[in-house]
């Protein structure tokens, strides 16, 4: 119970039977707990964010809609052209480059060793046959030479006194001795033979003389000099190249896979390089062995005319192997090759691409010759990329 003091301060009084708490006991601190997880207020995106995004929708939406309109699911027909397969003239023309050259054509050697003199041929010269083209030094054998005509006028010497005594004996036979009349006739045959042998040995000499003087072997125009004056020479050196350009022939090479196809005397058609016009002209040669290092077969073509030109231009020359006035061709594109298997397309009455074999002559041209499988009036399809046996196909109006 509180009684108020005089004062006017309140003051307490304790019951007997009151409980007194007990003293508090010095406060602990507790670390405080996790807050509970709790979601961020919703925040609003900027608008600039939005727009990547509904571009990306747009473009998806437009993509869609291609497809849905093109239906790519569905079979479209292929676009193609068209020849209407009909005979006519076709040429197969083999074309191939081929160079100048003359008919007769000779390098010139020396057959004796020896030393260039200044007297020597030019490049361009024009020579007959047996003209002196080069000299060599011939002192030694001019005089080996003179000293064989010594021995052999010795040996005439022996041989005329030889047949003196010869002659002597035989007068003298009832007074001489048979034996000494046969050493007479054997010393004749003797200095006979010795004649002979030295008169061979001039000649011989002679001849070897005439080797030191370089002529030529047929009448045509130096192509080529090898060499100069005082220069050392041996048979293995070539001098000269001769040839007669009043015959010029063009020189080429086949490739092995046509060699069995080019002959002799199938014509052709030369062009020299510079040249406008074309020369009619014919094969007058070809080759019997195949070269192993190359694969090309050697063919000489000839002009018809005589032509003036530089031995090594350049002539395109375009041989016929074929002339045919009623022949079926195909487009080389239009010409599918499987293996060894040859095929066309052609358009059939419901408007598709039907797959037909055939047997072609394959060659370097444009257009290759159909021998079997066409048929005049096929509608054949220039252009088979892309197509397959079947397909439908629309024909390209021209």
């Amino acid at each position: 119970m509180v009684v108020p003091e005089q004062s006017g301060r309140p003051t307490e009084t304790v019951s007997r039977n009151a409980v007194v708490p007990a003293k508090p006991y010095p406060a602990v601190t507790v670390p405080p707990h996790d807050p509970p997880h709790t979601h961020p207020p919703h925040v609003t995106e900027p608008r600039s964010r939005r727009w990547p995004l509904l571009v990306a929708l747009a473009v998806g939406l437009v993509i869609i809609a291609g497809v849905l309109y093109r239906q790519p699911w569905k079979a479209t027909s292929a676009i193609v052209t068209v020849e209407v397969v009909a005979p006519g003239p076709i040429t197969r023309v083999l074309a191939i480059n081929g160079r100048i050259a003359a008919l007769r054509s000779v390098d010139v050697k020396s057959t004796v060793a020896g030393t260039l003199t200044a007297r020597m041929a030019q490049e361009g010269d024009i020579v007959q046959r047996g003209a002196v083209l080069a000299t060599l030094d011939d002192t030694s054998q001019t005089a080996a030479v003179r000293q064989s005509i010594a021995a052999l006028e010795q040996a005439q010497v022996a041989q005329t006194q030889a047949g003196e005594a010869l002659d002597r004996a035989e007068a003298l036979r009832e007074n001489v001795s048979r034996m000494v009349l046969e050493d007479a006739r054997h010393a004749m045959v003797r200095a006979d033979q010795e004649v002979g042998r030295l008169r061979a040995l001039v000649d011989q000499a002679q001849f070897l003389l005439t080797k030191f003087s370089i002529v030529a072997p047929i009448a045509g125009t130096v192509l080529k000099r090898n060499v100069d004056p005082g220069q050392v020479v041996d048979p293995s050196t070539p001098l000269f190249t001769l040839a007669d350009l009043s015959d010029l022939v063009v020189e080429t090479n086949v490739d092995e896979l046509y060699a069995t196809q080019i002959k002799a005397g199938m014509p052709a058609l030369l062009q020299l390089t510079g040249a406008t016009a074309t020369q009619a002209g014919h094969v007058t040669f070809v080759a019997p062995v195949v070269d192993a290092g190359t694969g090309g077969l050697a063919v000489k073509i000839a002009f018809d005319t005589p032509q003036s030109a530089p031995v090594g231009l350049t002539v395109t020359a375009n041989i016929i192997v074929d002339r045919q006035d009623k022949a079926i061709s195909a487009p080389r594109a239009a010409i599918v090759t499987t293996g060894q298997d040859h095929s066309v397309f052609v358009v059939t009455a419901d408007g598709k691409a039907h797959k037909m074999p055939v047997t072609v002559i394959d060659w370097p041209a444009e257009r290759l010759l159909v021998t079997d499988g066409l048929k005049p009036s096929d509608r054949l399809i220039v252009d088979a990329n892309g197509l397959a046996d079947g397909k439908s196909v629309k024909v390209k109006e021209r």
